[in-house]
């Protein structure tokens, strides 16, 4: 905590220096809660290194990855308060502040890299007003890969859910493992390995990616490719710290963003192949689940996707109105 306090102390004045001598270059710094090896922080260090190229370092970007300078959860108030100009964050955290943010998780409404990107174009102005309120501003967001379901023998029928402790990683999966009759459990993805060992969880809803990266042929024989959602990472800034740049540099920036974008849509997809030939190698056998399981899994996400219409309003129709639109342009 105290070599926390202390780097976390010196980025604060070396930002105050930055602003207090315009003349000099620019430092940023970005946190992120995710590793070097996942592709998310891959493509964020691209977008850092695209940044410093394209303004010939007059704006650098450092990446502070795997949480080694702030934890996932105090991200985005760090980022509000300045203590750092950038961030990254799984989106769906955000869920205990607007219903908004768990629109990427709700079961069935986009399990296609297609039809996420259009819901995600159809969420971001709501999102990026939300953001602008706390006097932040997006910049891009990518997927992970569709989630699935991986258990230790195959699941053919939801009622294989009653009882099943379930790794449920935020709310709408905890919801979602409700509504199927099964036990929301929660455990940091560094402690997974331990709670299969242990008994403290039966089975988990995850992406290939993740369960390639935790070694999930240790614990699991099976992968149901259920396509279930899409959730997404964001990376944002502080907007006083992005209104400080010149015009060049900010063009520099949300031209470097696009790119970011574009490309870490593109690494996903590419992750989510190599993730299951993976899986697979390893002994996990993926399939899809057959018809009548799909129906039992939508049937428990239209529920969710009710409740959170309730809850979220007037905006959660505005959304879903707009999502539709795109869905029925790209069908012409």
């Amino acid at each position: 905590m105290r070599t926390s306090a202390i780097s976390l102390l010196t980025i604060a004045m070396a930002s105050s220096l930055t602003v207090a001598t315009p003349a000099l270059a620019d430092q940023w710094n970005l946190a992120s809660p995710y590793g070097d090896a996942s592709f998310h922080t891959q493509n964020t260090k691209q977008f850092a290194k695209d940044v410093g190229e394209a303004t010939d370092g007059e704006l650098t970007i450092t990446v502070h990855s795997g949480g080694s300078l702030i934890s996932h959860a105090e991200i985005k108030p760090s980022v509000r308060r300045g203590t750092v100009q950038a961030g990254e964050i799984f989106l769906s955290t955000l869920s205990n502040e607007s219903p908004i943010y768990e629109v990427d998780t709700l079961p069935g409404l986009a399990g296609s890299y297609a039809d996420a990107y259009d819901l995600w174009q159809a969420s971001k102005p709501i999102i990026t007003d939300l953001f602008a309120k706390e006097g932040l501003m997006p910049l891009y967001a990518v997927p992970w890969p569709a989630q699935g379901i991986y258990t230790d023998f195959e699941l053919t029928d939801a009622s294989q859910f009653e009882g099943l402790r379930v790794r449920a990683p935020n709310i709408n999966t905890q919801r979602f493992v409700e509504n199927l009759g099964g036990i929301p459990t929660q455990t940091e993805e560094a402690d997974i390995p331990t709670a299969f060992s242990t008994g403290r969880v039966d089975a988990m809803i995850t992406s290939v990616s993740t369960g390639k990266s935790m070694s999930a042929w240790d614990y699991v024989s099976n992968y149901s490719d259920a396509n279930l959602w899409l959730p997404k990472n964001i990376v944002f800034v502080n907007k006083r710290a992005f209104d400080r740049l010149d015009d060049a540099t900010q063009k520099a920036v949300l031209d470097a963003a696009a790119k970011a974008e574009q490309r870490g849509w593109q690494m996903s997809k590419q992750d989510s192949a190599e993730s299951a030939k993976a899986l697979e190698s390893h002994g996990i056998t993926v399939s899809e689940p057959s018809d009548a399981l799909q129906q039992q899994l939508k049937a428990a996400g239209q529920k969710l996707f009710e409740d959170w219409q309730a809850r979220a309003g007037d905006q959660a129709q505005q959304l879903v109105d707009r999502y539709r639109e795109r869905q029925a342009q790209q069908s012409q």
